[in-house]
């Protein structure tokens, strides 16, 4: 199942004080000069390829004897076997929107701001491509659990906190090192099982501030569906409006991810528009989420419809359709290029490998990567320390459950306690408030993360 696909179950920690406000620029590296015997590769860290162990296989494992009961019904209360999971946490899944980082970086180089506007679309849907394939589930989350990510190659740093069990909710925030950008919100799941197939709705809104532009976007990710949940491969569809708003020129983008459809001809299909703010057309949008995405003027997009003969479907060119089913394709361009486009992202092709690793991407490879002397830095609630996830990705299948239930009981139990002794949950990093642009109720980090000082951090592994 794809990475808004949680089957929360539990609650856990204890309290801590979340006054600390120090800004990301106060923040301490990890120095990789210190570290003695790490992999180096012409003076740089090296990160790793694959992971410890292949994935098991899930042939002997009935998902059916779980959920059949559970048609119609939300799932934020069923406990999965761990042999469902991925060896990721879903605060380090949310962190893949990271993957594309350089469209940000681009979108804060240019000067035109419709410009600006396709490149944050296309980081957009960048934000959902390393789904395509991923079928296994993250663990969920422990209550008060962080994951940070440093990449100082990429310009930015990563939080993110679980803030809330019921309903079950992940706050991030990223901002760039040079103060360009930064990147924020709050994913809320909602998940149902219709029987053959699990439907999930990814509550909440991603915030984008160009610093340099004082530009601020907003807009929700796409609906995704996972199909063939009882009998045959599984397989993933996003479908779905996305609106992309400018709230500094009012400029928009509308971006619909198509539904599979008939015979599967729309199957990963988004195409789109931006408009000023006299809701004047300025570019179409179109491509796959899985592959790359083009943009053109609407005249040569019109033109090129009309010539084609059938404004509702697109002749597919170097089509990858005679691959076998089970085998991972390189990328190929299915996506036929009208004259006069422009690409603005592709897909980063996946380890040969990829299919005995979970389908990850190569960025995904690297989220769980214990780096050495890092856990010296860490919090002491960073996903990297969990030890059920790092059971699964050594492939000790039989520890990894036991941990994940006893963790799963341990914040159950520390649930119990607060409530006999009337105490509530206070989160670590984040802090509720209202988004100013939408309204709505979203979750802010507060600072003081990178100060490295956890000293009250809770104890929940």
């Amino acid at each position: 199942m794809n990475s808004e696909e949680e089957f929360f179950d539990a609650e856990t920690g204890l309290e801590s004080d979340d006054s600390c406000e120090v800004s990301f620029k106060d923040a301490l590296l990890f120095d990789r000069k210190q570290v003695t015997g790490s992999r180096q590769e012409n003076g740089m860290w090296e990160r790793r390829k694959t992971l410890p162990a292949q994935m098991i296989s899930r042939s002997n494992f009935s998902i059916w004897s779980i959920l059949k009961k559970c048609i119609g019904m939300e799932l934020s209360k069923i406990a999965m076997p761990v042999e469902f999971n991925e060896p990721l946490s879903f605060l380090q899944r949310i962190s893949e929107y990271m993957e594309h980082t350089h469209l940000i970086h681009k979108a804060c180089s240019l000067s035109d701001s419709v410009d600006r506007m396709q490149v944050v679309a296309a980081f957009a849907v960048s934000a959902v491509a390393s789904q395509w394939e991923r079928t296994g589930k993250p663990f969920n989350p422990l209550l008060g659990e962080t994951y940070e990510l440093i990449r100082e190659d990429e310009g930015y740093r990563w939080i993110s906190e679980q803030v809330s069990h019921h309903p079950p909710v992940s706050a991030f925030h990223a901002q760039s090192l040079k103060q360009e950008f930064e990147f924020h919100g709050s994913i809320y799941p909602k998940l149902k099982f219709w029987g053959k197939s699990v439907e999930a709705e990814p509550k909440g809104t991603m915030v984008l501030d160009l610093l340099k532009h004082k530009e601020v976007y907003t807009w929700t990710n796409p609906m995704c569906c996972v199909h063939n949940i009882i009998l045959g491969k599984l397989w993933i569809e996003q479908y779905g409006s996305v609106e992309i708003i400018n709230h500094s020129t009012g400029d928009k983008c509308v971006l619909n991810f198509k539904p599979c459809g008939m015979f599967g001809k729309d199957l990963h299909k988004v195409e789109g528009y931006i408009q000023d703010k006299s809701k004047k057309k300025r570019r179409v949008i179109y491509g796959k989420w899985t592959e790359c995405i083009y943009s053109v003027d609407p005249k040569s997009y019109d033109a090129y419809k009309r010539a084609a003969g059938d404004p509702k479907r697109l002749k597919q060119e170097n089509s990858c359709e005679g691959e076998e089913a089970d085998e991972m394709p390189d990328v190929q361009e299915t996506v036929t290029v009208i004259p006069g486009s422009a690409l603005l992202w592709r897909i980063t092709p996946r380890p040969a490998h990829s299919a005995q690793i979970y389908n990850f991407t190569s960025f995904a490879v690297t989220l769980n990567e214990l780096e050495p002397g890092m856990e010296k830095l860490l919090a002491p609630t960073d996903c990297r320390l969990r030890p059920d996830i790092r059971a699964m990705e050594n492939g000790d299948m039989e520890l990894a459950s036991a941990e994940k239930e006893r963790l799963e009981e341990k914040q159950r139990a520390a649930r119990r306690e607060r409530s006999e002794e009337e105490e509530t949950w206070s989160t670590r990093w984040f802090q509720l408030g209202v988004n100013p642009h939408t309204g709505a109720e979203d979750w802010f980090y507060t600072g003081g993360y990178f100060d490295r000082n956890y000293s009250d951090c809770p104890n929940i592994y």
